[in-house]
């Protein structure tokens, strides 16, 4: 029988009590411990895990050298897209067993902090009937090497992680995050989408520019939304960060804060970490797009934040598609 995540939550919680009460003389008084419960594995260590349960027959399909170079999608280790599949099997299928299925979701809950797995979950029900189904995973490298990466991918995601292997970039690489309440184009307003309170906080920022102000963020046309490799220090369209006042540049911090709140800390880390080498939020500029404004109520569906090394594009028209690619330097390679 196929355990649900949270019946197998449920029944690891369950088996790690047990164990405790076999190693307390009598196995009595297991609550002893619960003011310090075990920490939970890191998703590079769960990745380890799963590579090491994988036969030989499974990994001629989803294990590849760090450097491996896709036929179609060129470097893996590096392709961002909105819909597609890293390899063929899928996560959901008979292909892996059910230890193995358990791990792969325990690595896509250690990726996205305990707030929003459920609005996560929500969004992969909505895309591809639930986690698993639709979706694909990818094996870089060798687990210890210093070099090696988990890749998920399918409709509306591409996660990663690597435990600093690639150590200029944030996220283990590009990744993309979106969803689809249903319509396809979706309602102005977006209801029920998960990810719609992003735009909603980044149009406050919006709200507290001066004419000036608006006549520089805002323009008629967006970019290709994959157009995420780095712009470096080129001139580009937009308000630039440095230019907002202390409450504006407040408000845009709040915006980053919640564009990041989706992810672990140890990403969020390494998000600032890059910005800082690249001069910080000052180096960046915010830019709104009139292309894409549905029902033309000047609440705008599609933006984005770019620096240097730094793309976080937004475009909500007809429904949400986040992508980012962030490093710390301009000069770091991606195929993004």
């Amino acid at each position: 029988m196929t355990l649900s995540p949270s019946s197998r939550r449920h029944f690891l919680h369950t088996a790690s009590a047990a164990g405790l009460a076999a190693l307390i003389p009598g196995g009595t008084r297991p609550e002893l411990f619960a003011a310090e419960p075990a920490a939970a594995p890191a998703a590079e260590t769960l990745a380890g895990h799963l590579h090491a349960s994988l036969t030989p027959a499974q990994r001629q399909q989803i294990c590849f050298p760090w450097n491996y170079q896709h036929p179609k999608f060129g470097l893996l280790r590096t392709r961002v897209a909105n819909n597609w599949q890293a390899t063929q099997p899928e996560v959901a299928s008979d292909f892996f067993t059910t230890t193995q299925q358990g791990l792969i979701r325990e690595i896509f809950e250690s990726l996205i902090t305990p707030a929003w797995q459920p609005r996560f979950d929500r969004q992969l029900e909505d895309d591809c009937g639930g986690f698993g189904y639709g979706q694909s995973i990818a094996l870089l490298g060798e687990p210890g090497s210093g070099q090696f990466q988990f890749l998920l991918t399918g409709r509306h995601m591409t996660l990663r992680c690597d435990g600093d292997s690639a150590d200029h970039v944030a996220f283990g690489g590009p990744i993309f995050y979106g969803h689809d309440t249903g319509s396809f184009t979706e309602e102005p307003g977006h209801p029920e989408n998960v990810f719609w309170p992003q735009a909603v906080a980044a149009n406050q920022v919006f709200a507290m520019l001066d004419g000036k102000q608006r006549s520089r963020a805002l323009i008629r046309r967006a970019p290709k939304e994959n157009a995420v490799s780095f712009p470096g220090n080129v001139q580009r369209p937009g308000l630039s960060v440095a230019d907002l006042t202390a409450d504006q540049r407040a408000e845009l911090d709040r915006v980053v804060a919640l564009l990041l709140e989706p992810f672990r800390s140890t990403d969020q880390a390494e998000v600032h970490r890059c910005l800082t080498a690249q001069g910080g939020l000052e180096a960046c500029r915010m830019v709104f797009y009139r292309q894409g404004d549905l029902g033309n109520d000047g609440v705008w569906d599609n933006w984005r934040l770019e620096g240097p090394a730094f793309v976080w594009h937004f475009r909500g028209a007809p429904h949400v598609h986040v992508w980012v690619n962030i490093a710390d330097s301009p000069q770091v390679p991606t195929n993004a």
